[in-house]
């Protein structure tokens, strides 16, 4: 591999957001672990975080607020804004089971790409940092708390680059780059690892050999995974991780690939007719839009799709297509909107599953809203869940 693809470069925080914003926290000193473990009075003689508290106990009673309150917590002392700001308090947050999921929402405006973060409880849409170098046809992926930005066409030359955005602090930086360029490729998690698969036309023995990877943050590095020739088609158009396989659709069929048992075969006929546009799995049923625009499941132990009822009165037809992600294990589905011409709106819905006795799908809407406007023209690019 070469030097490059081994180093993480840094890149400059990010300039902050409007005043009217809540201003992204950043990471900043926090208590070493050495020093509480070692005495905690010598972590209480430089700070009190609550008086008269110990400070591994005041630390897990603010672990426990919620995340859209951390801003205005940041304010109290430059003591709490420094935990905060560190690891060790979302490493808390994480022991406590206190995480709460937020979609985040990547949007096309012209041709620069928005994002933005969609809390839960109470519903606040909150504008983030745009990644510093914006491509057409990146794949996405999240482990833990970071999302990976994979690749990309950048003035029509696929890109092997990766950009890692920390949730938890509002940060990108560069991940170590693929071994070869890709755009519209398919990318999936399973084991904590990042499998990416097509995105290049496998037209040379690099291009060939590296066709699929996979990056461990372990090892924080990518090496290659064997594909047989059969399966090495270019564009991806949708992909999913179902039971720890990954399928992926392709100009002609698709692909599933199994780690554990390094299997490669191809979709079931009645998966590859069914399946259009994006794509997201709730308790092991894979979900998207029909021709119809009606939403389906498609159950891959029993081989078929199933209409989700319930919906038919609530929801507009997805002609123009959807994206969704299980946020919590709800459906939230997310669409594009009519606006006042100068402005469109982008409509987000969560929706309970409920498997009935008989074996079909029945869904119920928790809410539905316009959460967003932007101007005409834009497009949604891709959204997915992370608990923070």
């Amino acid at each position: 591999m070469n030097s490059e693809a081994k180093a993480e470069d840094s890149l400059p925080p990010p300039p902050g957001p409007p005043p009217h914003e809540p201003k992204p926290t950043h990471l900043m000193s926090a208590p070493s672990s050495s020093s509480s473990s070692s005495s905690s009075s010598s972590s209480s003689s430089s700070f009190d975080l609550i008086p008269n508290l110990p400070n591994d106990v005041a630390l897990q009673c603010i672990a426990r607020v919620p995340r859209y309150r951390h801003p205005h917590l940041s304010l109290v002392s430059k003591s709490w804004r420094s935990v905060l700001s560190s690891a060790v308090f979302f490493s808390t947050r994480s022991l406590l089971n206190c995480t709460q999921h937020s979609l985040y929402i990547i949007v096309r405006v012209n041709c620069d790409l928005k994002w933005f973060v969609l809390h839960q409880s109470p519903r606040i849409i909150v504008p983030l940092p745009s990644n510093p170098f914006p491509a057409i046809g990146s794949a996405f992926a999240a482990i833990e708390s970071k999302i990976f930005v994979l690749g990309g066409s950048v003035n029509d030359v696929a890109s092997p680059a990766v950009q890692i955005f920390d949730c938890r602090f509002g940060r990108w930086k560069l991940g170590p780059r693929m071994r070869v360029g890709r755009e519209f490729a398919a990318a999936g998690v399973i084991g904590r690892k990042i499998y990416v698969l097509g995105g290049c036309l496998a037209d040379n023995w690099a291009k060939s050999a590296n066709w699929a990877e996979v990056f461990d943050p372990a090892a924080d590095r990518w090496t290659a995974v064997e594909s047989p020739a059969e399966v090495r088609e270019k564009w991806m158009h949708a992909s999913a991780v179902v039971e720890e396989k990954i399928y992926a659709m392709a100009d002609r069929g698709g692909v599933v690939f199994a780690p554990g048992t390094a299997e490669w075969s191809g979709v079931s006929t009645k998966l590859d007719l069914g399946w259009r546009g994006r794509a997201c799995v709730v308790d092991g049923v894979l979900y998207c839009y029909d021709y119809l625009g009606k939403i389906r499941g498609f159950d891959v132990k029993e081989g078929m799709w199933k209409e989700l009822k319930g919906l038919e009165k609530s929801l507009p037809k997805f002609l123009c297509g959807a994206t969704m992600a299980n946020v919590g294990g709800s459906l939230v589905v997310l669409w594009e909107s009519k606006g006042n011409g100068k402005e469109m709106g982008i409509s987000c819905a969560e929706i309970t599953i409920q498997k009935l006795s008989d074996g079909s799908l029945c869904g119920s809407i928790l809410w539905s809203d316009v959460i967003l406007s932007v101007p005409a023209g834009s497009a949604i690019v891709h959204c997915l869940a992370v608990a923070v």
